[in-house]
Parts: C-alpha cells; sequence; structure tokens
C-alpha cells in the first residue's frame, strides 16, 4: 500500500479507537495496521475476506473487533471460527496480558493466521486447525467469542465441553433476538450489549452467556 494509503489508514485508525473511548498503544496500532497489510496482500490469493477496500476493513474489522473489549475479561479466550483472526488476532495485539487460542477448521484461513503470529512477534496467541467438536484444551478458557460463526445455540452448545464453570462466551450479532429461543437450558444469556462501530453503518451487539448447571 502506497505511503498516503498507509497514512489515511492509520489516521482512520486511530479516529476510530478515540470514537470507541480506548486506549491503544502506538506499538499497538503500528501492528494492527501491519496485520491488516498481510490481510489485504493474502486475500489476493487465499479469499480470506470479501471485504477488498483495506478502509472498509478498518470498520469492519479493526474497530468492528476492537469495539468488544471494553466488555471483556483478561484471561484465556479462545476464538472459535476464528477465519482471518478476528476478533483473536486483534485481541492478542491489543491485549499483551491475555492468551488468546485461535480455532479453525480451514487450513488457509489458519495458515494466515501463523504468519500473522510468526511475523508480528504474538507470544500470547497460538492457532488450531481443527472442528471445534473435535477440538480438546488441556486447561478450559475463561472466555470463549466467535464473530459471524454460528447460530447462538449452536456456538454455546459446540463449545460447551470447553468453557469453565465460571467462564463467559460472547458472541458478535448483529440483531440475534431471533436466535435466543435457541439458547440451550444449561446456559444463560446474561446480556446483550448493543455496540456502535466508527463508520460501520450496521446493528452490532454482543451477546454475553454464563454456563449453568448440566442437564443430563
Amino acid at each position: 500500500m502506497p505511503n498516503q494509503n498507509n497514512n489515511a489508514l492509520a489516521e482512520a485508525l486511530q479516529r476510530g479507537i478515540l470514537q470507541l473511548g480506548l486506549s491503544v498503544s502506538r506499538e499497538a496500532q503500528e501492528r494492527l495496521l501491519a496485520y491488516l497489510a498481510l490481510l489485504v496482500k493474502w486475500n489476493k490469493v487465499y479469499n480470506l475476506t470479501a471485504i477488498r477496500d483495506p478502509q472498509q476493513m478498518v470498520c469492519h474489522h479493526l474497530l468492528d473487533s476492537l469495539a468488544v473489549m471494553p466488555h471483556l475479561n483478561a484471561g484465556r479466550w479462545l476464538d472459535v471460527g476464528c477465519g482471518a483472526g478476528l476478533p483473536g488476532l486483534v485481541l492478542a495485539i491489543c491485549q499483551p496480558d491475555w492468551h488468546i487460542t485461535l480455532l479453525d477448521s480451514n487450513s488457509k484461513k489458519t495458515g494466515f493466521v501463523q504468519q500473522v503470529i510468526i511475523e508480528l512477534g504474538l507470544r500470547n496467541a497460538q492457532v488450531c486447525c481443527a472442528r471445534v467438536e473435535d477440538f480438546q484444551a488441556t486447561e478450559k478458557f475463561q472466555g470463549i467469542i466467535s464473530r459471524a460463526f454460528t447460530e447462538l445455540g449452536d456456538f454455546l452448545c459446540i463449545t460447551r465441553h470447553l468453557i469453565a464453570d465460571d467462564g463467559r462466551w460472547v458472541a458478535m450479532k448483529g440483531l440475534p433476538e431471533k436466535e435466543l429461543p435457541g439458547v440451550p437450558e444449561d446456559c444463560a444469556v446474561e446480556q446483550i450489549v448493543p455496540l456502535v462501530v466508527p463508520g460501520l453503518n450496521a446493528a452490532r451487539c454482543l451477546v454475553i452467556a454464563t454456563p449453568g448447571e448440566k442437564h443430563d
């Protein structure tokens, strides 16, 4: 990307961060833009995202992922169906004290995520290529997040074996009301948080759920 375009992307990112009321270090912002550059480069070959315009990627991908940060607790997170690394890589870049595991069954996408982890030196992130139903973790996660992965009820069911007893699920959604009846009996929707993403003219919210007792 030409320098002029790079400056425009940096300004759009910084402006959006200010609008979200977040504090993101200069180093983290530079890493976010380096991630974006890799996404643009790899997208030409591997079709990682339908969005081609880097300016649109800033709001649709970076700011959309950053908007969830104030509603997440520190700890060990699993990003299910991470695709090109959203929101997991954004969280890993901005929260170096958190540990993020990114999971997807598409080897091209996990290959890209692994390359980003290597090139950006993200020591707090790891990626695994597997179906979530088959994935096992030595330690359960304090948080499990998804973005455009599957319906809410299915998301909770297929990740139930991975959540800690005091953990929280966070599903990034548009309008989730139609999905709420599908929530399993052993899970409870704790909160639905509306989000405003700078530059994005679409409904966004977080559905936050917690595990209850399992029913036989």
